[in-house]
Parts: structure tokens; sequence; C-alpha cells
């Protein structure tokens, strides 16, 4: 598997990206969570928000509508109320699948990796989280998976 943080995705206003680009010259730990604004683990913004602030850790959160379409909004939708209700500031993509047919090349490459609880394959809800460091290697942390128990 190549490394996934040179794995190009969209930001929000349609120009390409990495996470490695997304990161800075401090981050040891790129934090990947695909998103959802009406999901029962929404409230794990706030936790991902904390982590956000640590200097060495860049979370970049993916919103996907494959899940209870628990993510109908439009990108400004999204962030508006990410911002007012979780003080969110990290960076939020582009909306993208994150399994099936038009899984989105990032999240194909994650989803090898398997969890803690043995689980490889298909991502199966919002908020399953992704630690990822700088030469590439990735640990599964399902939806259930608190932030804060990840670093």
């Amino acid at each position: 598997m190549s490394n996934p943080l040179d794995i190009e995705f969209e930001k929000m206003n349609g120009e390409s990206t990495t996470l490695r680009e997304l990161g800075d010259s401090n981050s040891e730990h790129w934090v990947v969570v695909n998103v959802a604004s009406a999901c029962g683990f929404t409230k794990q913004y706030a936790d991902l928000q904390e982590m956000s602030t640590a200097s060495s850790v860049t979370v970049v959160g993916f919103p996907c509508n494959q899940f209870g379409a628990q993510e109908p909004g439009s990108h400004e939708e999204i962030c508006e109320f990410t911002s007012s209700q979780y003080n969110v500031t990290f960076p939020l993509m582009a909306k993208l699948e994150v399994k099936g047919e038009h899984q989105h090349p990032l999240f194909s490459a994650l989803s090898q990796a398997t969890g803690s609880d043995g689980h490889t394959g298909d991502i199966r809800w919002n908020f399953e989280k992704f630690l990822i460091t700088q030469d590439g290697s990735v640990s599964r942390y399902s939806s259930r998976d608190l932030p804060s128990d990840m670093l």
C-alpha cells in the first residue's frame, strides 16, 4: 500500500490536496474520520476538536452521507453546523464516499487496516477513525472508540 498521506482528495473549495499537505512541520500523526452532522456519534466533534489542538496532530474530517443519510447538508451547512455547535476549526474536506462502488481511493487504502476489534474492510458507520503516522502506518478505530483513546 502506498503512503495514505500522499493520496489526493478535494477540499470543500474543489482544490486538490493530500493529508501530508494539510499537516505542518510538527505533524507526527494524522487522524482521518468520516463525519456526519446528524449521527449519534456527532458529539465526537468536541473530542476531535480538542485533539486537533495538539501540536503533533492533524485532524481531517471527511463528510459522508452513506450511513442513514446523516450528512445531507451542503458544504456551507456542514461548516456552519460544526463551527456553531462544536467550535470546529480542523479542516473538513469535500463530501465523498467511503465505501462501495464509488469509494474514494483514500478510504480504499485506509479500509485495508485491521481495527482493534479485528475488522478489516468496508467502513461500517460514521465516525470510524484512522490514525496515520509519517511512515504511512495506519491504526483503525471504530465509531464507538473515543478520539481521546487514540493517542
